[in-house]
């Protein structure tokens, strides 16, 4: 009797991890097929191989772009899958890790990456290619990239820049914050701009208890600023469970010198953060929920959400919202950010190329 019930408990356990795990499938849009929507006039940067995180655009059409610098190779894919419609693929980052991914199998494109992988929970595994910051001009006709050179003391080999923002101070002064990963960790990273120099200067390293997981960062003034977490638990493996069980523990809190606090929470998962023109209003992206949150902003830094989008049959043939670029995997993968300066628009990724287009 006992063994009975023993396995009728282990049918249902495992009956609903299969039903989570089909959730979260659907969730990420693991088995969507993408149309592909593409300007006439699009080219890829050279100089931007391996990531453009997160891209801050200037006034003056400069934009300063994040780079990871993980080269990641292929070694394999293994003959027998491992899920349903999935098989291993091994990636592996010069001599130090192998990592092992679930990639869906797909009809078009043979196998493409799973949806839903991001950064943190990739360490940097090459201590010899660390991060950068590159620079683009937007007003040049054929834009390149450069990396910033920086001076101040900072620790480059342990630069790991995710999101990035810009703060432009009375005097024009214009400084750089970068949300970094040193040792899986998480700090914002405060550079000064040398614009005729095409160089950053390191000025310090912001570091606090509640800044964990940080994806994303904007600035409203010295050293006041939102950032979001976008995962509850630092550990991978709890971090994996977290998105299967849809954990809204996630959150957007608010930096200065004087009062760090949690402003906003119940996000599946908080990633990119932005604000209005006039400062009044602040908007959250939550990936896992394709929802963004626009959210009033208070005197005392608190936010009050006002509304909230769902962003609706982007793939049908009406949808809410109109689509200037989609591809399915042939050009980008794990496109992370897009931004526009005068009809040109860049589209980084997470670890992998970055799209020039005029619009």
């Amino acid at each position: 009797m006992g063994k009975l019930v023993a396995l009728v408990l282990l049918g249902v356990g495992l009956s609903l991890v299969g039903e989570m795990f089909l959730a979260f499938r659907e969730r990420v849009n693991a088995s969507r097929e993408v149309e592909p929507v593409e300007p006439e006039n699009c080219h890829l940067i050279e100089e931007l191989e391996s990531g453009s995180e997160d891209i801050d655009i200037l006034p003056s059409g400069l934009a300063f772009i994040s780079s990871l610098q993980v080269c990641w190779s292929l070694l394999e894919v293994h003959s027998r899958p491992c899920l349903p419609g999935y098989h291993q693929w091994r990636l592996q980052n010069g001599k130090y890790c192998c990592l092992i991914f679930l990639l869906e199998a797909s009809s078009q494109r043979g196998i493409r990456l799973y949806e839903g992988l991001k950064y943190p929970g990739m360490p940097n595994f090459a201590p010899d290619e660390p991060g950068k910051i590159f620079l683009m001009d937007l007003n040049e006709q054929n834009p390149r990239a450069q990396a910033l050179e920086i001076s101040g003391g900072f620790d480059k080999e342990l630069f790991n820049p995710h999101g990035i923002s810009i703060f432009i101070d009375k005097d024009n002064t214009v400084y750089l914050y970068v949300v970094n990963h040193p040792h899986m960790k998480s700090t914002v990273e405060i550079f000064k701009f040398e614009e005729q120099q095409r160089s950053l200067v390191y000025l310090k390293t912001i570091k606090h208890e509640l800044l964990k997981s940080v994806n994303d960062i904007v600035v409203l003034g010295p050293e006041q600023f939102y950032a979001t977490r976008d995962h509850y638990f630092t550990n991978s493996l709890l971090s994996f469970f977290e998105m299967i069980l849809d954990l809204r523990w996630t959150y957007v809190l608010f930096y200065s010198p004087r009062e760090v606090k949690v402003v906003a929470k119940g996000f599946c998962s908080a990633n990119g953060i932005t604000v209005s023109a006039d400062q009044k209003y602040v908007y959250v992206a939550d990936v896992a929920a394709k929802n963004i949150h626009i959210m009033e902003k208070h005197d005392n830094w608190d936010l009050t959400q006002l509304k909230v989008l769902r962003i609706q049959n982007v793939l049908s043939e009406k949808p809410r919202v109109s689509t200037v670029y989609a591809n399915n995997g042939s050009v980008l993968q794990g496109t992370s950010v897009a931004s526009v300066y005068h009809g040109k628009i860049l589209i980084g990724t997470v670890f992998h190329k970055t799209l020039y287009c005029e619009l």
